[in-house]
Protein backbone atom coordinates (compact mmCIF):
# COMPACT_ATOMS: atom_id res chain seq x y z
CA UNK A 1 0.00 0.00 0.00
CA UNK A 2 1.54 3.35 -1.05
CA UNK A 3 2.46 5.95 1.55
CA UNK A 4 1.93 9.56 0.53
CA UNK A 5 4.44 12.31 1.17
CA UNK A 6 3.56 15.78 2.42
CA UNK A 7 2.70 16.85 -1.10
CA UNK A 8 0.04 14.16 -1.32
CA UNK A 9 1.84 11.95 -3.85
CA UNK A 10 3.05 8.39 -3.18
CA UNK A 11 6.56 7.93 -1.86
CA UNK A 12 8.75 6.18 -4.45
CA UNK A 13 9.82 2.67 -3.48
CA UNK A 14 13.37 2.99 -4.87
CA UNK A 15 15.85 5.01 -2.81
CA UNK A 16 19.15 5.97 -4.43
CA UNK A 17 22.08 7.32 -2.41
CA UNK A 18 24.90 9.32 -3.98
CA UNK A 19 28.44 8.01 -3.99
CA UNK A 20 30.01 10.24 -1.33
CA UNK A 21 32.71 11.05 -3.86
CA UNK A 22 31.08 13.94 -5.71
CA UNK A 23 32.79 17.17 -6.65
CA UNK A 24 31.06 20.45 -5.90
CA UNK A 25 31.11 21.46 -9.54
CA UNK A 26 28.83 18.56 -10.39
CA UNK A 27 31.42 16.55 -12.32
CA UNK A 28 30.82 13.30 -10.44
CA UNK A 29 28.37 10.46 -10.93
CA UNK A 30 25.24 12.04 -9.50
CA UNK A 31 24.35 14.34 -12.37
CA UNK A 32 24.90 11.57 -14.91
CA UNK A 33 22.79 9.16 -12.88
CA UNK A 34 19.93 11.62 -12.65
CA UNK A 35 19.88 12.08 -16.41
CA UNK A 36 19.70 8.28 -16.87
CA UNK A 37 16.61 7.71 -14.70
CA UNK A 38 13.82 6.10 -16.77
CA UNK A 39 10.91 8.53 -17.09
CA UNK A 40 8.39 6.06 -15.65
CA UNK A 41 10.37 5.12 -12.51
CA UNK A 42 10.14 7.65 -9.67
CA UNK A 43 12.98 7.52 -7.14
CA UNK A 44 14.06 9.13 -3.92
CA UNK A 45 17.58 10.45 -4.46
CA UNK A 46 19.68 11.35 -1.43
CA UNK A 47 22.63 13.69 -1.95
CA UNK A 48 24.98 12.28 0.68
CA UNK A 49 28.21 14.22 0.27
CA UNK A 50 29.45 14.87 3.78
CA UNK A 51 32.91 15.96 2.62
CA UNK A 52 31.74 18.95 0.59
CA UNK A 53 31.87 22.47 1.96
CA UNK A 54 28.52 24.25 2.06
CA UNK A 55 29.16 26.30 -1.09
CA UNK A 56 30.08 23.24 -3.14
CA UNK A 57 27.25 21.16 -1.72
CA UNK A 58 24.78 23.89 -2.61
CA UNK A 59 26.17 24.09 -6.15
CA UNK A 60 25.75 20.34 -6.57
CA UNK A 61 22.24 20.41 -5.11
CA UNK A 62 21.21 23.24 -7.42
CA UNK A 63 22.55 21.42 -10.46
CA UNK A 64 20.69 18.29 -9.42
CA UNK A 65 17.48 20.28 -8.89
CA UNK A 66 17.79 21.66 -12.41
CA UNK A 67 17.45 18.20 -13.94
CA UNK A 68 13.99 17.01 -14.88
CA UNK A 69 13.40 13.88 -12.82
CA UNK A 70 10.69 11.25 -13.32
CA UNK A 71 7.33 12.44 -12.04
CA UNK A 72 6.93 11.69 -8.34
CA UNK A 73 10.66 11.65 -7.62
CA UNK A 74 12.08 13.33 -4.52
CA UNK A 75 15.48 14.96 -4.14
CA UNK A 76 16.89 15.01 -0.60
CA UNK A 77 20.02 16.32 1.06
CA UNK A 78 21.80 14.50 3.85
CA UNK A 79 21.30 16.33 7.18
CA UNK A 80 21.55 19.88 5.74
CA UNK A 81 18.10 21.45 5.91
CA UNK A 82 19.63 24.84 5.07
CA UNK A 83 21.03 23.53 1.79
CA UNK A 84 17.78 21.72 0.98
CA UNK A 85 15.83 24.95 1.42
CA UNK A 86 18.31 27.07 -0.51
CA UNK A 87 18.39 24.64 -3.46
CA UNK A 88 14.65 24.00 -3.49
CA UNK A 89 14.98 20.30 -2.67
CA UNK A 90 12.13 18.14 -1.40
CA UNK A 91 13.54 17.03 1.92
CA UNK A 92 16.33 15.97 4.24
CA UNK A 93 17.63 12.59 5.34
CA UNK A 94 18.85 12.50 8.93
CA UNK A 95 21.42 10.10 10.43
CA UNK A 96 20.41 8.40 13.65
CA UNK A 97 22.35 10.86 15.82
CA UNK A 98 21.27 14.01 13.97
CA UNK A 99 18.90 16.77 15.05
CA UNK A 100 15.39 15.18 15.10
CA UNK A 101 12.76 16.16 12.51
CA UNK A 102 10.50 18.01 14.94
CA UNK A 103 13.31 20.46 15.72
CA UNK A 104 13.76 21.29 12.04
CA UNK A 105 10.15 21.51 10.93
CA UNK A 106 9.68 24.85 12.65
CA UNK A 107 11.57 26.57 9.85
CA UNK A 108 11.11 23.95 7.13
CA UNK A 109 7.47 22.79 7.43
CA UNK A 110 7.15 21.66 3.82
CA UNK A 111 10.22 19.44 3.69
CA UNK A 112 10.11 15.66 3.98
CA UNK A 113 12.27 14.27 6.79
CA UNK A 114 13.51 10.70 6.92
CA UNK A 115 15.65 9.01 9.56
CA UNK A 116 18.20 6.22 9.60
CA UNK A 117 17.52 3.67 12.33
CA UNK A 118 19.34 0.61 13.64
CA UNK A 119 17.22 -0.45 16.62
CA UNK A 120 13.69 -0.46 18.05
CA UNK A 121 14.70 2.42 20.34
CA UNK A 122 15.81 4.54 17.40
CA UNK A 123 12.57 3.67 15.60
CA UNK A 124 10.45 4.94 18.48
CA UNK A 125 12.47 8.15 18.75
CA UNK A 126 12.13 8.81 15.02
CA UNK A 127 8.38 8.12 15.10
CA UNK A 128 7.84 10.46 18.04
CA UNK A 129 9.89 13.15 16.30
CA UNK A 130 7.62 13.02 13.25
CA UNK A 131 9.75 11.24 10.66
CA UNK A 132 8.08 10.67 7.28
CA UNK A 133 9.99 7.46 6.50
CA UNK A 134 12.74 5.27 7.97
CA UNK A 135 15.89 3.75 6.50
CA UNK A 136 17.10 0.50 8.09
CA UNK A 137 20.26 -1.48 7.48
CA UNK A 138 22.47 -3.08 6.63
CA UNK A 139 20.14 -5.97 5.95
CA UNK A 140 22.59 -8.08 3.95
CA UNK A 141 26.37 -8.16 3.80
CA UNK A 142 27.87 -5.22 1.94
CA UNK A 143 31.56 -4.20 1.78
CA UNK A 144 30.94 -0.55 2.71
CA UNK A 145 29.33 -1.51 6.04
CA UNK A 146 31.56 -4.40 7.21
CA UNK A 147 33.61 -2.12 9.46
CA UNK A 148 30.45 -1.42 11.49
CA UNK A 149 29.73 -5.06 12.23
CA UNK A 150 27.67 -7.93 10.79
CA UNK A 151 24.46 -7.34 8.81
CA UNK A 152 21.25 -6.94 10.80
CA UNK A 153 19.34 -9.49 8.76
CA UNK A 154 15.83 -10.03 7.44
CA UNK A 155 14.40 -11.07 10.80
CA UNK A 156 15.21 -7.74 12.43
CA UNK A 157 13.93 -5.89 9.37
CA UNK A 158 10.63 -7.70 9.73
CA UNK A 159 10.40 -6.96 13.46
CA UNK A 160 10.86 -3.24 12.88
CA UNK A 161 8.45 -3.15 9.94
CA UNK A 162 5.76 -4.80 12.05
CA UNK A 163 6.42 -2.39 14.92
CA UNK A 164 5.85 0.76 12.87
CA UNK A 165 3.24 2.26 10.56
CA UNK A 166 5.92 4.34 8.83
CA UNK A 167 7.36 3.22 5.48
CA UNK A 168 10.72 1.51 5.98
CA UNK A 169 13.38 1.18 3.29
CA UNK A 170 15.78 -1.76 3.46
CA UNK A 171 19.42 -0.80 2.91
CA UNK A 172 22.61 -2.80 2.56
CA UNK A 173 23.38 -5.46 -0.02
CA UNK A 174 19.89 -5.31 -1.53
CA UNK A 175 19.72 -6.48 -5.16
CA UNK A 176 16.97 -7.49 -7.60
CA UNK A 177 17.70 -11.06 -6.49
CA UNK A 178 16.85 -10.50 -2.81
CA UNK A 179 14.60 -7.43 -2.84
CA UNK A 180 11.45 -9.57 -2.71
CA UNK A 181 12.66 -11.06 0.59
CA UNK A 182 12.70 -7.55 2.07
CA UNK A 183 9.20 -6.87 0.78
CA UNK A 184 8.00 -10.14 2.31
CA UNK A 185 9.20 -8.83 5.68
CA UNK A 186 7.16 -5.65 5.28
CA UNK A 187 9.68 -3.24 3.78
CA UNK A 188 8.09 -0.42 1.80
CA UNK A 189 11.05 -0.15 -0.57
CA UNK A 190 14.77 -0.66 -0.94
CA UNK A 191 17.77 1.66 -0.86
CA UNK A 192 21.27 1.41 -2.21
CA UNK A 193 24.44 3.09 -3.33
CA UNK A 194 26.86 0.67 -5.00
CA UNK A 195 24.11 -1.16 -6.88
CA UNK A 196 23.50 1.92 -9.02
CA UNK A 197 27.11 2.85 -9.76
CA UNK A 198 27.41 0.78 -12.95
CA UNK A 199 25.78 3.14 -15.44
CA UNK A 200 25.80 0.48 -18.16
CA UNK A 201 23.37 -1.63 -16.09
CA UNK A 202 21.63 1.09 -14.16
CA UNK A 203 18.46 1.14 -16.27
CA UNK A 204 18.15 -2.65 -16.17
CA UNK A 205 18.64 -2.66 -12.38
CA UNK A 206 16.02 0.03 -11.89
CA UNK A 207 13.54 -1.77 -14.15
CA UNK A 208 14.00 -5.02 -12.22
CA UNK A 209 13.63 -3.36 -8.83
CA UNK A 210 10.61 -1.34 -9.94
CA UNK A 211 8.85 -4.51 -11.09
CA UNK A 212 9.61 -6.33 -7.84
CA UNK A 213 8.78 -3.46 -5.47
CA UNK A 214 5.50 -2.56 -7.20
CA UNK A 215 4.18 -6.08 -7.63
Amino acid sequence: MPHNNRKGTPLPRIFMISSGEEQGEGRGELIEHLTLLPSHIPCIVQIREKHLHTKHLLTLAQRARGIRLPEGSLLLCNERADVALAAGLDGVHLPENAVPPDKLRAFAPDLIFGCSIHSPEALRIAEQAGADYLLFGPVFDTPSKRKYGPPQGLKKLGELCRASSLPIYALGGVTPQNAALCMDEGAYGTAGLSIFRDTSRMRETLEQLYSILNR
